[in-house]
């Protein structure tokens, strides 16, 4: 007596199902692997570009700051008093060297404002050339510069000798004498999205004369 020979067995229909949902889910998984990796490699490229560009903003600021001059930002005139340094909560005035690659060189008004408003604020910096208090326009007008933007908050703070007793005073929101240079001026920038900037303190090196020797 013969047995009957059979062929290969098949794959059931619950065999099949059940291997493609497996490998529907093993592709699930991977893909949200690969699309996590993805985010945190884009979080983290922007959060490089934004330390970067947070360091490219301080150092050029500060370097500008320290630089500053006691040169009139404004022609000569014997009705008025010549501005030298403009200080206000969201709007700072001096005159700074240039170097060449960014303009003609040399003595360069600096004006540094803030524009907008909640969210949406940016720090704007206007350069314009002055020679004897005289501001010589460029043709074309030269835009501001936009340094930053998509901030919560800037602020600017002023340090200077107090007259009255020849010491360093307290940090004051506007510099009201605007014949002379303050100490230190003091920076910070929150931005819209991520953590505040850390402070900036630049020292004016033409006031640093003012400032030795001196108690805090």
């Amino acid at each position: 007596m013969s047995w009957p020979v059979r062929g290969p067995r098949g794959f059931t229909l619950i065999e099949v199902l059940l291997a493609t949902a497996l490998l529907v889910g093993g592709l699930a998984l991977a893909f949200a692997t690969v699309r996590s990796a993805l985010a945190i490699t884009q979080r983290g490229e922007r959060m490089a570009a934004h330390n970067e560009r947070m360091r490219a903003v301080e150092g050029f600021l500060r370097r500008r700051l320290t630089m500053a001059m006691p040169t009139a930002t404004t022609p000569p005139d014997p009705t008025r008093e010549p501005v030298y340094f403009l200080g206000q909560p969201q709007q700072l005035l001096f005159v700074s060297d240039l170097p060449g690659y960014l303009g003609r060189g040399g003595p360069y008004v600096h004006d540094l404002q803030v524009r907008g408003s909640g969210d949406a604020q940016r720090l704007e910096l206007a350069l314009t050339l002055v020679q004897n208090g005289e501001q010589i326009p460029e043709d074309p007008p030269r835009a501001p510069e936009v340094l930053a933007d998509g901030l919560r908050a800037v602020r600017f703070q002023y340090r200077g000798i107090d007259p009255r007793n020849g010491k360093l005073g307290d940090w004051q929101d506007r510099w009201e004498d605007t014949r002379r240079l303050p100490s230190l001026v003091w920076i910070s920038v929150t931005p819209r999205q991520g953590p505040p900037w850390p402070p900036m303190v630049a020292a004016l090196a033409q006031a640093q004369g003012q400032t030795r020797g001196l108690q805090r």
